[in-house]
């Protein structure tokens, strides 16, 4: 559970910069994209976190 909580902004987060590079965006441009990510990824997380004290 604690690997896919973890793999999914960091695959995303690869994805987003490999986006950048080869659109030529600067990270600084990029930044906006990162902070959806990790909002994203939290909010995925909260839910399984949720979900499995909820069903234990």
């Amino acid at each position: 559970m604690i690997k896919i909580i973890v793999l999914i902004p960091l695959i995303l987060s690869l994805l987003w910069f490999g986006y950048l590079q080869v659109n030529k965006y600067t990270l600084e441009q990029g930044k906006q994209g990162f902070v959806y990510i990790f909002v994203l990824s939290g909010v995925i997380a909260v839910f399984y976190t949720l979900m499995l004290f909820l069903t234990h």
